[in-house]
């Protein structure tokens, strides 16, 4: 009972946030994006809910893999452009000309790329501007058929931001993000499909079910431990410039795992034909050398 009780605080906390509402369920947190007034743009409130959130759920191991979502008709809408034109004009007044103010987009996908556990877009409705290149460094893509895209800032006179330019021609190669990225224009869930921007396209009314049910495979019977390891390398290594920066890491991770209970306990449950218990908890047990690569300043 007590546990329970703690569980129930935990999960209180995690609601009060200004511009998310979220609700966990089989060890999975759901993050639903909450101005549907204002198509969910993104605001300075809203990145300092998310990076909270973030900061929580990672710390928290009952929290395997994450989902976000939006509320009402959109996803997220982009940038909230209620400053006019003053919106992207991130310079202040008696600071040297030269000095740059960081993307906060850049921010989020920074903090979303270096994060333990599993990220799931579920984009019910428009992901526009940085509402879609937040979505790139999350794990799984999926849409609702009601959902549309567009990477405009050629239209609105910036460039793309929240590290697209490095991860958007990763995700659907190079000549496919120039096109959507010099023309700005808005695709649908289709083209989103095809030029594998998303993995699935469902009904409206399925697409959180689909998305918990993927998010049920990371988190059922594998190793927590495992899981953000095997995120991290994989992400990490596009960035590799040889293979045998892969090999270092592929041996540090079978060592460091296999003479813990961890490896242990996934070869004795499948010799003995039952469901794994992994001890690990990520919160406490990742490996010594983790992380293995080193901070980028921002300079």
């Amino acid at each position: 009972m007590q546990y329970t009780q703690n569980y129930q605080k935990r999960e209180k906390k995690m609601k009060d946030f200004e511009s998310l509402k979220t609700s966990i369920k089989s060890k999975v947190l759901t993050v639903v994006f909450n101005r549907p007034e204002k198509m969910n743009t993104f605001s300075g409130q809203m990145l300092k809910d998310i990076l909270e959130l973030l900061d929580e759920a990672e710390k928290d191991d009952e929290i395997r893999a994450v989902i976000f979502t939006g509320s009402g008709k959109a996803f997220c809408a982009g940038a909230d452009l209620s400053s006019g034109e003053d919106t992207f004009d991130m310079s202040e007044k008696g600071k040297s000309k030269t000095e740059v103010k960081r993307d906060t987009g850049g921010i989020l996908t920074l903090r979303l790329f270096d994060f333990k556990k599993p990220l799931i877009a579920a984009i019910n409705g428009a992901a526009v501007g940085v509402g879609v290149t937040m979505t790139l460094p999350m794990d799984v893509r999926i849409c609702s058929e009601k959902a549309k895209f567009g990477f405009v800032f050629a239209k609105r006179g910036i460039v793309p931001e929240a590290c697209s330019s490095w991860f958007l021609p990763k995700i659907v190669g190079i000549s496919n993000a120039l096109q959507w990225c010099l023309s700005g224009k808005i695709f649908m869930p289709q083209e989103a499909l095809d030029k594998g921007l998303v993995t699935e396209v469902t009904s409206e009314d399925k697409l959180l079910e689909r998305a918990e049910e993927i998010a049920a495979d990371f988190v059922e019977a594998t190793s927590s431990l495992s899981v953000t390891l095997i995120r991290q390398m994989l992400w990490k290594m596009l960035g590799a410039d040889h293979p045998m920066e892969a090999h270092k890491i592929d041996s540090r991770g079978v060592y460091s795992l296999g003479k813990t209970g961890e490896a242990s306990e996934g070869v004795m449950s499948f010799l003995e034909k039952r469901e794994p218990n992994f001890p690990g908890k990520v919160s406490k047990d990742l490996p010594e050398f983790y992380p293995w690569w080193e901070d980028k300043e921002f300079k």
